[in-house]
């Protein structure tokens, strides 16, 4: 069983997606917050800890809107962690 797609929803009208496409060395996250309803995109390192963690504090802030406690942010490292080859 392979995990490809995660989505999170958090407050009213925030929203992300987290993506691993086949043979893709790459997490594709998109934000969509009421601030940014085309979304941004960013792109983390499937096999970087460092990066995908950092993509968890950034998920975690944009999402709860505010800068979230290690468990918070531990939360959205957990999930995408499966998508991850770490």
């Amino acid at each position: 069983m392979r995990i490809t797609r995660i989505d999170f929803e958090c407050r009213a009208g925030n929203y992300a997606t987290a993506v691993r496409r086949r043979d893709s060395d790459q997490i594709e996250v998109t934000i969509l917050t009421p601030d940014t309803p085309d979304g941004r995109e960013h792109n983390v390192q499937a096999d970087c800890q460092e990066d995908i963690f950092s993509m968890a504090e950034c998920l975690q802030h944009h999402l709860d809107g505010h800068r979230g406690t290690n468990s918070m942010i531990h939360d959205y490292y957990r999930e995408l962690l499966k998508l991850s080859d770490c």
